[in-house]
């Protein structure tokens, strides 16, 4: 009769556990809707997020001055080559504090292809969820859900294959 407390709590204590580690799976593995903005590019250039639902998005914040950002700019452009044709999309945002003279430059001297835009009100960064910190990449699917957000040098395989499961679905 002295075990049957012991078991009730054992009991109790286990399925408080696996509560807590579904809630956890749930909340890790939920999707996030990205903002639905309107992005103007250097090239005067209007996009509509929302209208590129159907295709893979990748973008990225960035500065002409983040070496970081600089040095992602060669994994973007072999991105965009070899997959733009196949549905991927690549919108480069310049933060609240890059000299528009800067981005063009920087666009011109890296001959960038993909689409660049400027954040001169800071309002895409705080809508994509208080952008701060660069190179912040978001990938979003066909479906139109960010299913990867990460701050620093992406590694470049990965997302290839990130890239490659998202097309090919």
């Amino acid at each position: 009769m002295l075990n049957r407390p012991k078991n009730s709590l054992r009991l109790a204590l286990f399925y408080c556990f696996l509560l807590a580690a579904l809630g956890l799976f749930a909340f890790l593995t939920r999707t996030m809707q990205p903002p639905d903005v309107s992005i103007k590019t250097i090239t005067n250039k209007t996009i509509n997020l929302s209208a590129l639902r159907g295709r893979v998005v990748l973008i990225t914040f960035w500065a002409s001055n983040c070496r970081s950002c600089l040095k992602e700019i060669v994994h973007f452009k072999s991105l965009y080559n070899d997959y733009h044709q196949a549905g991927l999309e690549i919108i480069a945002i310049a933060m609240q504090y890059d000299r528009p003279d800067h981005v063009v430059a920087a666009s011109k001297s890296m001959q960038i292809p993909y689409d660049i835009a400027l954040d001169l009100t800071n309002k895409l960064a705080v809508a994509f969820g208080d952008v701060r910190l660069i190179p912040t990449t978001i990938l979003i699917n066909p479906n139109g859900d960010i299913v990867y957000n990460t701050t620093g040098i992406f590694d470049l395989a990965n997302m290839q294959t990130r890239i490659e499961s998202l097309i090919t679905q």
